[in-house]
């Protein structure tokens, strides 16, 4: 596999996990690449921050306490405000994949995430972003570079 390029990138990628370990990996990881980030413990403090108008793109834990990741991807669809947004989970089940690419978002990943895996999705998602709303839905569920090594997460 060949090394991360660090591309700079004014895009803002937010981050909202309630896994402290999680938020700073992905966090390190996007800047590794080149992103600006802000992370989040709850859904709850990302839509209270001026982030929330601001991002590019979106990853978020489908399971947290409050508002889930699925919850928060919705609220900003109803509000005028959707992001190009990455579901990520440790429990992936089928049915939920199923709702979440209904509801528009990009993906829907388990973990863990291959970090090539992440920035294509993240690339994706910012293209997906300057294009507007209907780029968004229609780049949904997208699989990055097609590799042996990736295993689907259906």
């Amino acid at each position: 596999m060949g090394k991360l390029k660090r591309q700079p990138n004014k895009s803002l990628v937010v981050v909202v996990d309630d896994d402290e370990s999680t938020r700073d990996t992905t966090k390190d990881l996007l800047a590794s690449a080149g992103f600006r980030t802000a992370t989040f413990a709850s859904a709850e403090a990302f839509l209270n921050s001026p982030h929330s108008a601001s991002a590019a793109a979106l990853i978020a834990d489908m399971r947290m306490p409050g508002t889930d990741g699925l919850a928060l991807h919705l609220h900003l669809v109803t509000s005028g405000r959707p992001f190009p947004t990455i579901l990520v989970t440790a429990y992936p089940e089928e049915a939920a994949r199923t709702r979440a690419l209904e509801a528009g978002a990009l993906c829907y990943l388990a973990k863990p995430i291959a970090a090539e895996d992440l920035l294509a999705y993240v690339g994706i998602a910012i293209r997906a972003r300057r294009k507007g709303p209907m780029a968004i839905k229609e780049h949904s569920d997208l699989k990055p570079k097609e590799r042996s090594d990736v295993k689907p997460t259906s």
